[in-house]
């Protein structure tokens, strides 16, 4: 197995991650808790694809200012996937729910009967729940589940899925989501369907800059939802807050995630302008993710 890497500060992770473009090429990460670092990391079978590899990650590096310089290293198949065992673990969100790498559910059932699991495929580090942003959606997702689980819920930007999944788990009633990458739509998809929803959680593709695709994500055209969350950038949040603020319902609530702390304040303004309120806020790290009431 092939790989190009390179080491960047934490900060950079979720961006890297939204502007990357590789094609077929998997953007991964993974941080040892011992190194201030997060490395990110290209994997693929043919070693003449490192220079296109190495070429798509310094890209999209460039596009969030940073000079990146991939290197390139071998490692025998079984090293790479015992890899990604090293790396992802099980995530607990709360006492209720926890994000469960498949090679761990047997055993995290037995000791954790009771305890809602949302399986994910760890092939994509984004979206696992171990990133700041990622967590503290999912945290506020159980918090609303408790308040009142009888509720729709729309997850803009899906990626994997993680959110919609976990909001079903969790226990509301109409779950759907959307990203204007087809693979995300995909891979959001076949997480739902390990996780034994696929009938009952609903991805596709959608674009904020093409209202016209957005009724898909309804089973009627025009609905709004009880509960919208967006974890993206925090500028991609400011521009676009005019096309997510229409899909919440009234007396509804917006998370809002992605957001760098020295950012925060502008998406504030933001949505405040269109009638939001914030109801509280949770710092990790530098990501500040906001709830919001309409």
């Amino acid at each position: 197995m092939t790989f190009v890497s390179c080491s960047v500060d934490e900060r950079y992770v979720n961006p890297l991650f939204e502007v990357f473009d590789g094609g077929d090429f998997i953007l991964s990460s993974y941080r040892d808790v011992e190194d201030d670092l997060t490395t990110m990391q290209i994997f693929f079978q043919d070693p003449a694809d490192a220079p296109r590899a190495a070429e798509a990650l310094a890209s999209a590096g460039a596009i969030v200012g940073l000079d990146l310089k991939p290197e390139t290293g071998t490692i025998p198949d079984e090293d790479w996937k015992l890899s990604y065992r090293k790396h992802f673990k099980t995530e607990i969100i709360s006492s209720r729910l926890a994000v469960v790498p498949e090679w761990e559910v047997a055993q995290f059932k037995a000791g954790n009967p009771t305890q809602r699991i949302l399986i994910l495929d760890p092939g994509m580090a984004f979206g696992t729940g171990q990133h700041a942003t990622t967590h503290a959606c999912l945290e506020y997702i159980d918090e609303l589940a408790v308040e009142n689980p009888d509720r729709s819920f729309l997850d803009v930007g899906c990626g994997s899925g993680i959110l919609a999944i976990a909001a079903k788990l969790e226990g509301f009633r109409d779950v759907a989501g959307f990203d204007i990458d087809p693979d995300a739509v995909q891979n959001a998809n076949e997480n739902a369907e390990k996780n034994g929803l696929a009938d009952s959680v609903r991805f596709v593709r959608g674009d904020l800059c093409n209202k016209s695709t957005l009724p898909d994500v309804h089973k009627t055209g025009g609905k709004q939802f009880d509960v919208v969350a967006a974890n993206v950038l925090g500028p991609v949040l400011v521009r676009f807050a005019s096309e997510i603020a229409p899909l919440v319902a009234a007396d509804g609530r917006l998370i809002l995630s992605g957001i760098l702390e020295e950012v925060y304040p502008e998406v504030h303004a933001a949505y405040t302008a269109l009638g939001f309120r914030e109801v509280s806020s949770k710092l990790i790290g530098e990501w500040r993710t906001g709830l919001f009431a309409r």
